[in-house]
């Protein structure tokens, strides 16, 4: 296929996916009235082919390709108001409570002291969620106001962490932020294109194929969970990639010591960055630790000093809502165990996970295992929530095996699993959606073991000639290896480490 023909493929693909992406967020366009499980997996399919073909592109190309393209799926996301989350409507009410004046712990959006903070964007009559009279006629303590709202849990506090609620707040001050989603949503992609140039800037200064970051920038979910939704998670991933570069090549304590203050403003930014932390105390762990830690604790003691233990937030109610607490929650665990002991069972897995990837992660390729120990986190977890996979994507582009995405995919069928008559039972869909991740990325690496077996050639007969006593006093300088053999094994490291061949045009020595 010439390079023309390629690039033509690559822009097709991104045009159908992008099409698909844009019947899902805006149904009202689709005339056959397609459910959105059918529409994503075409776009899956779509984004997968365009990664695919964008393999033996030219690297200046393939750059401009990857850019273009982020910036186009973004924007097609960012046409339409959210349609899977409404998480965004909590961001702006934040926002707007915090330049008022008020903690975001303080109250709950319903509160009468927010009463004056209302406006017709998120408060109106035939809004989604609704406070009733009577709800707050039988709770005189909560202080509750009457009334409909976008807000999803209108009688809860926030959930979310200080760096988060300073985003949220900065987002604010942008020109119709107050009464419209469209500026967080806009703000949101920026920063997914931002992390795509990040990613583009890594992986070249890592000396890694730069056609991986593709994996992120084209990538359904971030299109979807960032220019859409606009969830707040895209921040941290971004915050996280930025950690985990500088920690890689750090030589330095300065370099470490930023690279884990950014990791702990990613970790208060949204709490599943933590999960990262197992890989990259591998090198000058007490000097991440105290780094980060001393981040985290910095945001979060003005609100502590303000409220107290309110900043905890929903975090608790979250567990209990989501029923992990009771542990019934689990997709794949609860197959086969229920109750308090699939919770014990879950904690061990993931201890087991992370002891792991503390002992025998690459402190120089920090991203595997964190890759792993977040893999293992939603496969355990089974969340209903998609965008909890978007710091998996980030990793998967850093790391190079794309099969790994398949979490990432079936975080969609655990979210949205109806196709009517075909819908499985419920208590079955999370176990499915991350259950078939788990065959995708085992048959992966059987396959990438087969291909490294197969590069590195069938073993050499053994020698028949002297001794090697005598071999050695006869020989005094040890002969080079063969050149075919260094050659299957520099092939061999390649088929494993790399996702994808280095392009035809890099010199490479003999």
């Amino acid at each position: 296929m010439s390079g023309k023909v390629r690039v033509a493929a690559i822009g097709l693909a991104l045009s159908v996916m992008a099409g698909l992406m844009l019947l899902v967020v805006r149904p009202a366009l689709d005339p056959a009235r397609v459910r959105p499980l059918p529409l994503l997996v075409g776009a899956w399919i779509a984004f997968v082919a365009a990664a695919w073909l964008l393999r033996k592109v030219p690297r200046r190309a393939a750059v401009v390709l990857i850019l273009l393209g982020g910036v186009a799926v973004q924007a097609v996301a960012v046409s339409a108001p959210p349609k899977l989350s409404t998480d965004s409507y909590r961001y702006v009410w934040d926002g707007r409570v915090q330049a008022a004046g008020f903690d975001p712990y303080q109250y709950v959006p319903t509160a009468t002291q927010l009463a004056g903070l209302r406006n017709d964007f998120l408060f109106y009559p035939h809004a989604q969620f609704c406070v009733s009279p009577s709800y707050v006629v039988s709770h005189p303590a909560a202080e509750l106001t009457p009334g409909c709202t976008r807000i999803n849990r209108p009688t809860v506090p926030t959930i979310y962490p200080p760096v988060a609620e300073a985003y949220f707040l900065g987002v604010h001050f942008l020109p119709t932020a107050d009464d419209s989603s469209m500026p967080i949503q806009a703000t949101t992609a920026l920063a997914a294109v931002l992390i795509t140039a990040l990613l583009l800037f890594a992986l070249r200064r890592l000396r890694r194929d730069v056609r991986m970051a593709a994996l992120w920038a084209w990538c359904p979910t971030v299109a979807l969970e960032a220019g859409n939704s606009a969830h707040v998670d895209v921040i941290a991933v971004g915050l996280t990639a930025a950690a985990i570069v500088l920690l890689a090549t750090a030589r330095t304590p300065r370099r470490t010591i930023a690279g884990g203050v950014l990791l702990g403003l990613a970790i208060a930014t949204k709490m599943t960055p933590a999960l990262v932390l197992p890989a990259v105390l591998r090198r000058r762990w007490a000097t991440v630790a105290a780094a980060a830690g001393g981040a985290f604790v910095a945001v979060y003691l003005p609100h502590v000093l303000r409220v107290g233990g309110k900043v905890i937030g929903f975090l608790p109610g979250y567990l209990q809502q989501e029923n992990y607490t009771t542990g019934t929650r689990y997709g794949i665990i609860g197959q086969f165990i229920t109750g308090p002991l699939a919770s014990v069972v879950a904690v061990l897995i993931l201890t087991a996970v992370a002891f792991a990837v503390l002992q025998f992660a690459d402190p120089d390729r920090p991203w595997q295992g964190a890759l792993y120990m977040t893999a293992a986190a939603l496969a355990v977890a089974t969340p209903h929530y998609q965008w909890y996979s978007l710091l998996l994507v980030m990793l998967v582009a850093l790391d190079g095996r794309p099969e790994w995405l398949a979490f990432a995919a079936g975080g969609y069928y655990a979210a949205i699993p109806s196709l009517g008559q075909y819908t499985p039972p419920w208590r079955l869909a999370s176990g499915i959606a991350y259950g078939i991740p788990l065959v995708i990325v085992a048959a992966g690496w059987l396959i990438r073991r087969e291909l490294a077996a197969r590069a590195s050639g069938p073993a050499e007969p053994a020698p028949t000639g002297p001794a090697p006593a005598e071999a050695a006093s006869a020989a005094p300088e040890a002969a080079p290896a063969a050149p075919g053999t260094e050659r299957a094994g520099v092939l061999a490291e390649a088929m494993t480490a790399e996702a994808w061949p280095e392009p035809l045009d890099r010199q490479v020595p003999v």
